[in-house]
């Protein structure tokens, strides 16, 4: 697959970079590169024409308890299994001077389409978000993510598949 993304390096200037929401802006600026190293997570770089970061995103892995799991997807899942393997999109954020031009949709079907990727050699039959706000509530709502009682968002491989496919 074709990715819009590279993989953060240290020779990414993550120092000029600010979405607005200060949680966001903090980890990436200070704590991303830790996680990183410690395998908690993978993150992903948009870059511009000037070769300043637009947007990024994150990816670990995660697990959904079955018993929170839409009821169509519980049904599928074999009673042996407590927890659904899933992928985590831990962080996505663009950057101020970009915000408004459609980079935050590129960025979930960017990430959409590592995850359908990685789902085919480790096994995960979902990507999950922790939204942080109302507004990303509805942002994901809009690509099929479904609300689980955790307050995370679920959005099955099948719909992926479909949709970026």
């Amino acid at each position: 697959m074709t990715y819009l993304t590279s993989p953060l390096s240290p020779k990414h200037d993550r120092t000029g970079f600010r979405c607005g929401i200060p949680s966001l802006d903090a980890y990436f600026q200070t704590q991303v590169s830790q996680d990183m190293k410690k395998k908690l997570a993978a993150c992903f770089v948009i870059i511009d024409h000037q070769n300043q970061i637009s947007g990024y995103y994150t990816l670990s892995s995660a697990s959904v308890p079955v018993e929170k799991a839409p009821e169509e997807i519980k049904k599928k899942i074999p009673r042996a299994y407590t927890e659904i393997p899933a992928i985590l999109l831990g962080r996505l954020a663009v950057d101020g001077t970009m915000q408004g031009k459609g980079l935050g949709e590129r960025l979930l079907i960017d990430a959409m389409k590592r995850a359908l990727e990685i789902s085919a050699m480790l096994g995960s039959m979902a990507l999950i978000v922790d939204p942080i706000d109302v507004q990303a509530r509805s942002f994901y709502r809009k690509y099929g993510f479904i609300s689980l009682s955790t307050g995370r968002m679920f959005l099955p491989m099948k719909t992926i598949e479909w949709m970026v496919l």
